[in-house]
């Protein structure tokens, strides 16, 4: 066996595990470690290459950026069972029920809205399956648009900001996730606009699939149901100001901002749960504002500097004392205890599959550069025909195939890192590379037949919807994925438009100019005689 021949092996050896279904994490480490073994017995490299695993474990344990990850997660699980997705669905629909397709622009909406405040796709699929489903059917809505606009909304989780795929992708990128979700911003507000120019188009065309609702199914109007919609959204809109915001103004890390987004979360689960009284849900109410107004001072910056300064510890300690007599209330009176308890233990379990990823990622891609694989990868990718757009035609292709197989996680983890330093090395931007994998990722929930997105949709829809109608459905909007990708390719300036300018100096242009000696030594005389004059 030759050294050339390890890495295509290695390669193909994980692909053998991951098809049989062996757990990813456990397959890397164990294909990792067993070509490790015959590449010291061959004498391809040395044991010490395998000395570097503790360090690169510890390394990934001790990474401050992952941290977002629990944070992110246990902020969906929370927002997933508060009732938020219920209020808005039933809001939105009302609002846009005169309207032919009604109903889907509500999904679409509302998938946008709980994707940028859960950044989870089950919480929005499983919640608006349940709710919108139903009725969609009842009201005689086609069974396959009717599941497949569902299924669809909940993968816009993916690419709005603050998603859990961008945070990922910006750290094996090593790029800041500040500007991974600035990037994110043009294309997940177009792929919402071309979900709905959809929609819009199949209403002219088949309007008889979308029907509007019928006047007695509009329980709302005028002003009671603007207030419905205000009530369901600007909580959430203010909750994305929150996390969002001081991430992209660089006043909180990742970190910082799933922490804040947790604490929101909580508060949200309070002011969407009858249970509470009204002074916990006033209190839930001024601790929001508090934590708005600081933020909005800080964003403000040197304008609002000695205000800030002035008001920030008062406010504080408002923000501390109202959100104590939340959790309080919420501990003893409500009895929260099992939400929150069932949003850890799905926190704990993501988390835990995420580090196991990483530690098995870890020991595969030491073996494989010890065994020169990235080079082997590098030569393969920079050598396809067409340059920079043959390159991205078949990470494209590539990523698209894989995610039949492996989830968004096990891409990133592992496909990622051997494709970053060729797109760097071809003079790719790698904030734009990662929002066009971000866009392409999203498939991976809505491929026939092992989309997580139709599992979720086919573990709460009645036994009347068949599993080939949701299937089909999924289809076209897989469809429009791609499109959004293409999009990506073609206008680039839709992700570095958003991103932040450089300051237009040219450091090479810089020049100099130092006096002369005679100059400095005049100068010096000059001083000394007025202040003698003086």
């Amino acid at each position: 066996m030759t050294r050339e021949v390890m890495a295509p092996l290695m390669f193909g050896g994980l692909i053998v595990f991951m098809l049989i279904g062996y757990p990813v994490a456990f397959s890397l480490a164990a294909v990792g470690l067993f070509f490790g073994f015959i590449g010291i017995e061959l004498g391809f490299f040395q044991i010490t290459l395998l000395q570097a695993l503790p360090e690169r474990v510890f390394g990934i344990i001790s990474n401050d950026l992952l941290l977002a990850i629990p944070f992110f997660t246990f902020m969906g699980a929370i927002l997933e069972r508060c009732g938020l997705a219920e209020d808005l669905l039933d809001s939105m629909g009302q609002l846009f029920g005169p309207v032919r397709g009604g109903l889907a622009y509500a999904v679409i909406i509302v998938g946008a809205i709980l994707g940028a405040i859960t950044g989870t796709v089950a919480a929005s699929v499983i919640a608006m399956g349940i709710i919108s489903l139903p009725i969609m059917m009842r009201y005689g809505y086609n069974m396959r648009l009717a599941t497949g606009v569902i299924a669809a909304s909940g993968t816009i989780t993916q690419l709005i900001p603050p998603s859990l795929v961008l945070v990922v992708l910006a750290d094996q990128l090593g790029r800041s996730v500040g500007d991974m979700y600035a990037g994110a911003i043009g294309p997940s507000i177009v792929q919402v606009l071309l979900f709905c120019a959809y929609i819009a188009i199949l209403s002219i065309v088949r309007p008889l699939d979308m029907p509007a609702l019928p006047p007695e199914a509009r329980t709302l109007n005028g002003w009671p149901l603007i207030r419905k919609c205000l009530w369901g959204m600007v909580p959430s809109i203010v909750l994305i100001f929150l996390v969002l915001g001081t991430i992209l103004m660089g006043l909180a890390t990742p970190t910082e901002g799933g922490a804040m987004g947790a604490v929101g979360a909580i508060v949200l689960a309070v002011l969407h749960n009858e249970a509470f009284s009204k002074r916990g849900k006033y209190a839930a109410f001024i601790a929001l504002v508090a934590l708005v107004l600081i933020t909005a001072l800080s964003m403000l910056g040197s304008v609002t500097a000695g205000l800030l300064s002035a008001v920030e510890k008062p406010l504080f300690i408002v923000f501390y004392v109202c959100l104590i007599a939340v959790l309080l209330e919420a501990v003893f009176i409500v009895k929260l205890r099992g939400l929150i308890w069932e949003a850890s233990q799905s926190t704990m379990r993501i988390s835990a599959m995420v580090i196991f990823i990483l530690v098995g990622s870890t020991v595969f891609g030491l073996v494989f550069r010890g065994v020169d694989g990235d080079l082997w990868i590098e030569h393969m990718l920079t050598s396809l025909p067409g340059g920079v757009v043959g390159f991205l035609i078949f990470v494209n292709l590539f990523v698209f195939f894989l995610a039949f197989f492996l989830d968004y996680f096990e891409i990133a983890f592992i496909i990622i890192p051997l494709l970053a330093p060729v797109a760097d090395k071809l003079g790719i931007d790698l904030i734009w590379f990662g929002v066009l994998l971000g866009a392409n990722l999203q498939t991976s929930f809505m491929h026939p037949p092992f989309g997580f997105a139709l599992f979720y949709l086919r573990g709460i829809a009645s036994k009347e919807v068949k599993s080939s109608d949701i299937y089909w459905g999924a289809l076209p909007w897989v469809g429009l994925q791609l499109v959004m990708a293409v999009v990506v390719i073609v206008w680039p300036g839709l992700v570095t438009e958003f991103l932040a300018k450089p300051n237009g100096v040219d450091p090479s242009k810089v020049e100099i100019q130092l006096e002369a000696p005679q100059d400095r030594k005049s100068t010096r005389l000059n001083s000394s005689h007025v202040k003698r004059s003086r």
